[in-house]
Order: C-alpha cells, then structure tokens, then sequence
C-alpha cells in the first residue's frame, strides 16, 4: 500500500484507475477499505472512467496514529488531503467525503476551493453547523477496558464498531476530541464549489440535509431513501446521484 508523510504523519492510501481524479475521504473510525472499497465505490467510480484515489485519515487504517486532540482538527486532518494531492502532482478534483470526511471536504471548499472541481458531502447535514454526532461519551466508551465496561448505548455502537475493525481506539479517542470543531453558518454560506448534499432519509447523526442545503449556495440535496448513518453509504440511490452529479460536471 502506497504511502507518504505529511506533518511528520504517514498517510497511506491508493490510487487506482485513470481519467479525472476523484479524491475519497472516510469518516470517524471507519477506513478506506470499510468506507470506499468493500462497499465497491472504488470499482463503480473506476468503471464510469475515473481515476480514484482514497486516504486513510491519521490515526485510522494504515495511516500513523498520533494521539494528541491537537493533531485532528479539521484544518490538520484536511491539510492531509492537499498533501495527497501534491503528492501525486494533482491540481484540482472532485472530492467526496463521509461524515467526519465531509466535514473535512466542506472545510476545503470554503478554505481551498481552487482544488475543488466539486464538494460531494455525504452523511452530513446540518449538525456540521448546529453539532451532534458522537461525542465524549464515544470517546470515554473507546477508552474503556472492554465492551462490557459501557453502559451508553451511542457509546457501544461505536466501541464495536472499533473492535471489529480493529482500530487504534486510543488514536481514535484522540481524533473524536480533536475533531469537534463546527464551522460557521457564515462560512458554510461563503463555499464557492457545486456542492452535493447526500443523508440517508433515516440518519439521525447528520442532521437535516435540506437545512444545510438552504445555507451552501447553488447546493443540490440527495435523500438517501429509508437509510441510517451506517447503511447510507454503499446505497444504490446514493452512488447513482453521485455518478449522475458528477457527470454534469464535466
């Protein structure tokens, strides 16, 4: 598996497939793998003749694991998204993010947008103003001696989540207090990108796309029909309007 360091962090990641590059970011405590691959992103994107490129955010997969709240702010963990791109000598592409991912693309077009053909936001709404999602409570239940040790039930689905994938909870911990940094209803307004919004119609972490969607000029809103946080993203009515978005941005 490829990989590079940036900010004294290695990032590992893959780059499959040729035409105009579409750039993956996973969300909180999830991977490249479990977010993009095994839920066949990776090879739709490739088949409708994109070149695919997909990180592990640090502290998660096979990337470095650092465990100081400081190193996972939004601005650090999407500075790790241009470092990829640089690294692969990529000026502009359409960039595709996963709720903590989002948050993390979102910040890139109001930060970055000269490397933005488009901002693809899935799995987030308008808690990227407003807040929600996981919380200390995750963060406490992944620094728990066991599963058995936690009572909060968001706290468990999280802990399993992590033992099944075997993370570093300790880094992810670290990267859920880091990370918790909101942006602001003004520069949510100030993203000059086309912007996809994508939310499962059932997700209770993301928070309204239709709100979010009033807030980002020119946003188009996706309704993932009758999906949560966790079965949103390999949706065939999520990657048909992303194949179909991007399309029109050719």
């Amino acid at each position: 598996m490829p990989s590079f360091h940036n900010d004294a962090v290695e990032i590992a990641y893959l780059d499959e497939g040729e035409g105009d590059p579409i750039v993956l970011v996973h969300g909180f405590a999830s991977s490249k793998n479990v977010n993009w691959v095994y839920p066949t992103w990776v090879s739709e994107l490739r088949k409708n003749g994109r070149r695919v490129l997909a990180l592990d955010n640090r502290g998660h997969g096979d990337s470095g694991k650092l465990y100081d709240p400081a190193q996972y702010s939004i601005p650090a963990m999407a500075g790790d998204v241009i470092a990829l791109m640089d690294h692969l000598e990529i000026p502009r592409a359409d960039i595709m993010g996963y709720s903590l991912g989002a948050r993390m693309t979102a910040w890139l077009g109001r930060n970055a947008p000269e490397r933005l053909r488009s901002a693809i936001l899935g799995g987030i709404g308008i808690s990227m103003i407003e807040g929600g999602g996981p919380g200390e409570n995750v963060a406490q239940a992944l620094e728990a001696p066991t599963l058995d040790d936690v009572t909060d039930p968001v706290g468990r689905t999280f802990r399993a989540f992590a033992d099944q994938t075997r993370s570093d909870r300790l880094a992810l911990a670290a990267c859920l207090r880091g990370s918790r940094g909101l942006m602001s209803k003004q520069d949510a307004a100030a993203i000059d990108v086309p912007v996809l919004i994508a939310v499962g119609t059932a997700d209770e972490v993301a928070g309204s796309a239709e709100e979010l969607g009033r807030i980002i000029p020119g946003s188009e809103v996706l309704d993932i029909p009758n999906r949560d946080h966790m079965r949103a993203v390999g949706d065939k009515v999520y990657k048909t309007g992303v194949t179909d978005f991007l399309s029109r941005r050719r």
